[in-house]
């Protein structure tokens, strides 16, 4: 099968880098040269448009930043679906607008091209062993279809129901990450504040009924201050702002989302929007003048904003 892969960020390396183990035949296309070159030095072939890539492909996957640039790429002027073969399929590992993807489903559908929505959650370095969740929201025969192609970006593969229904879970997720975020900050700067050795409280943290998949894998880039999780505070202001378009359609409180959203609106205001979102913490250690760092998770390094490799987001 050959498989073509538009948008090589951080995601989309990871998922590219598992097509090529696995064996299929990539081709490759982002905005920023460079990017392609990161696969095609593993074996992908580079294509000069989204367009040229996905008239020779049995599969399109994308990995994009936003609804918007996923609808001006697929449905723009030498768009995508256009230049889709019938019979083939589009993959969409971005998080993505539910409405959006239903509007794209009924033009796939009049080309007879089948959509997956496929958003991923587990954080990047589970991307890059394959392990990350993925998510997938289309038709149940045509879950079974490509779930083969599918697993190879992740697993567990759970199939959510029709086209949209993963978007849905996928930003919950993502809101419940960032709440658990912000409350392991607390919690150590709770435990540092009063005197305590802030590996110490980390440790004290994992092994109790606090403990968290955010708190295991986030823990130690705050405690070594570079904050470096691979995910910047653009990206999840977006699913924020996702997560609660989807609770005001259905009159849903949620008190916890809006506090964290409004916590990393301030996080942007300070550090910018391509800081790591697991930098919101750095709001804490500026307010209490204290670092909140522990010998043994690693040197701690200057506080670099994300090099951007999500080209495709930049006009």
């Amino acid at each position: 099968m050959k498989v073509g892969l538009i948008g090589i960020g951080e995601l989309g390396t990871a998922v590219g880098q598992n097509m090529l183990r696995a064996g299929y035949e990539l081709y490759a296309y982002d905005k920023n040269a460079a990017a392609i070159a990161r696969l095609v030095t593993q074996g992908a072939a580079g294509c000069e448009s989204a367009a040229v890539l996905a008239a020779q492909v049995d599969a399109v996957v994308t990995v994009l930043p936003n609804p918007p640039i996923i609808e001006e790429v697929m449905l723009g002027s030498g768009g995508v679906l256009k230049a889709m073969r019938p019979g083939s399929v589009w993959i969409d590992h971005s998080t993505n607008d539910r409405g959006l993807l239903q509007c794209i489903e009924q033009e796939a559908a009049e080309r007879d091209i089948a959509i997956i929505e496929a958003p991923v959650t587990g954080g990047i370095p589970l991307a890059y062993e394959g392990k990350i969740t993925v998510l997938a929201g289309t038709k149940r025969e045509t879950f079974d279809k490509y779930r083969p192609l599918l697993a190879v970006t992740g697993d567990p593969v759970i199939y959510m129901g029709a086209v949209g229904s993963a978007s849905i879970v996928k930003v919950m997720t993502n809101m419940l990450a960032f709440i658990h975020l912000w409350a392991l900050g607390e919690g150590l700067m709770f435990g540092t504040a009063a005197g305590l050795e802030t590996g110490a409280v980390y440790e004290a943290i994992k092994a109790s009924c606090g403990n968290s998949f955010v708190a295991e894998t986030e823990g130690p880039p705050i405690l070594q201050g570079n904050y470096d999780y691979g995910f910047i505070l653009d990206l999840a202001q977006k699913d924020m702002r996702l997560t609660m378009d989807i609770a005001r359609e259905n009159n849903v409180p949620l008190e916890m989302g809006g506090l964290v959203q409004q916590i990393m609106m301030r996080a942007s205001a300070k550090y910018g929007g391509d800081s790591w979102s697991t930098g919101i913490v750095k709001l804490l250690e500026d307010d209490m003048g204290i670092d909140l760092r522990a010998d043994g998770y690693g040197a701690a390094e200057r506080w670099l904003p994300y090099e951007r490799t999500l080209s495709l987001s930049e006009d």
